[in-house]
């Protein structure tokens, strides 16, 4: 009987053999300083990525998706490798996966692998910044286990996110990882696919395990600031690009994700292959030398709305405000209202803020209907400094089931469920509130309630920097804003215990305000 999987050939043995590869993904990006904990109904629950699915259902879950493990199927299929798909899980970025989560999907992998017969590669596509509530490397602890199940000699490689916080424990159990080069993360699944061809020539190689090197930079870099889109990250990309080429280093710059208090907290850069310390060396040098330049201009709320309405007056597209300290993908509860309050004590006309999170609020104004009127108390329930509730008089525009599919770099083929939902109107202002915890980084979201962002005159959107890919092209211009939030602009305002010593909180001579 032919043992689970799919494959585009059959396996054969020889040089030419191809290989039975299990594939499995547990991503969490985790913000030890927010309010909210990632328990396992949140991984079932799923937000922008699928819903936790194991073994057969996995590989048409994620297809389409731009994701790492589904560039990362589609390449090893192409190549003629078999899949041994096991579990996909997600949630949205929170505070701490409890412990009951953690395990019972670290459990779940041990089971699918189990009755997955036997294999030649393990893939893990994981985030790099999982703590759980007993443990602050989720990632490093989960390849410990396997290595110790499965040996020295299995091939494990492992993509990580962008904002990785890579750990000492990670490189040793992995026999390989990368990270995505991009903010916002436009090449998750080609990650996934570089991922696939190293393994494939790794395989018909016949090698060791590689030489590796790693390097931490003893700084946070502001995580709007690691932006690929603005420099200096974008030299930094640019220069692993290069050295990778030159050097043949399967090379990766990872920003770290500055709002975890563990020890291992912060960017780094590590790299495989004989010339590997060299390469991993001169990109650290390079951060190292831009450590002034990890910052940027942000605004208090009132600033930022007098600014992008002077802007406003006489630009033709739309003044973007980023409100970036309640990024939903950061670990923010998508409901603060700081920015929102001065929007409207400036009177602003023809404007648009999203997305909130407030399923109270959305499932009033389903019930309620389109025309309604309704009097609530939107959005600050989470108890975060200086923030509370705009309560008022909203009429609803558009009542949704929230089912859209995501067009832009990040979100392109995900299909997004944010129900329940709604656009209501206040004063001049029209905001779309959702029953997920997800940022507003795709027009799909403003253009499912009847918005063309680009028409819009002010646009307020709860991420940090994603949303850049989508919408930069549009705005006239984009600015920063630090309203109430879980997810601080400059992680020196953070209270650290467990950082390693030695490390900045912030990078020195950097500009972090208005």
């Amino acid at each position: 009987m032919r043992e689970r999987g799919l494959c585009s050939q059959e396996v054969w043995d020889g040089d030419n053999r191809m290989a039975r590869i299990a594939v499995a993904s547990f991503r969490h990006e985790t913000n030890t300083f927010a309010p909210h904990k990632a328990a396992m109904v949140d991984f079932e629950t799923g937000y922008s990525w699928p819903a936790l699915v194991r073994g057969e259902e996995l590989p048409a879950a994620v297809k389409g998706f731009n994701l790492a493990i589904a560039g990362f199927i589609e390449t090893a299929l192409a190549q003629g490798h078999e899949i041994l798909p096991l579990v996909f899980a997600s949630a949205a970025p929170s505070a701490e996966v409890t412990e009951e989560a953690y395990e019972n999907i670290v459990a779940m992998i041990f089971e699918e692998l189990a009755g997955a017969g036997k294999f030649d590669a393990l893939y893990l596509a994981l985030h790099g910044a999982m703590v759980a509530e007993h443990l602050e490397d989720g990632e490093g602890e989960l390849l410990g286990r396997l290595r110790q199940k499965f040996g020295p000699n299995l091939p494990i490689v492992v993509t990580l996110d962008y904002h990785a916080n890579m750990t000492q424990a990670a490189l040793e159990h992995a026999t390989a990882i990368t990270g995505y080069r991009t903010y916002p993360h436009a090449d998750m699944a080609e990650t996934g696919s570089r991922m696939a061809r190293w393994l494939d020539k790794h395989l018909h190689g016949g090698e060791a395990r590689p030489e590796s090197a790693f390097r931490q930079i003893p700084f946070l870099i502001p995580l709007f600031a690691g932006c690929t889109m603005r420099q200096p990250a974008s030299d930094v990309v640019a220069a692993v690009k290069a050295i990778e080429a030159e050097t043949n280093v399967l090379l990766t710059f990872a920003g770290g994700f500055p709002a975890a208090d563990i020890a291992d907290c912060g960017p780094s850069v590590y790299g495989y292959g004989p010339a590997a310390t060299a390469a991993v060396n001169r990109i650290a040098d390079l951060i190292e030398a831009f450590e002034p330049a990890w910052g940027g201009a942000v605004l208090t709320p009132e600033e930022a709305v007098s600014k992008a309405l002077k802007i406003s007056a006489t630009a033709c597209r739309p003044v973007i405000l980023a409100d970036i300290q309640d990024n939903p993908g950061a670990g923010g509860t998508g409901d603060t209202m700081g920015l929102i309050h001065a929007m409207l004590a400036a009177g602003v006309t023809g404007s648009v803020a999203g997305l909130v999170y407030d399923p109270h609020v959305a499932t009033i104004a389903l019930r309620a209907g389109e025309g309604s009127e309704i009097a609530v108390a939107l959005g600050g329930k989470h108890g975060i400094s200086g923030d509370k509730p705009l309560a008022g008089q909203f009429k609803v525009i558009v009542a949704s089931d929230g089912q859209m599919i995501g067009s832009g770099p990040l979100y392109k083929g995900a299909r997004m469920d944010l129900a329940p939902a709604a656009r209501i109107r206040i004063g001049g202002l029209d905001i779309v509130v959702v029953g997920k915890r997800v940022q507003a980084a795709d027009q799909e979201s403003f253009r499912h309630f009847g918005i063309e962002p680009a028409r819009t005159k002010l646009l307020a959107l709860k991420s940090s920097a994603h949303f850049r890919g989508h919408f930069q092209p549009i705005a006239e211009a984009v600015l920063d804003v630090a309203a109430p939030g879980a997810m601080s602009a400059n992680p020196a305002d953070l209270n650290f215990t467990k950082l390693r010593p030695g490390v900045k909180t912030s990078p020195a001579g950097a500009h972090i305000g208005s």
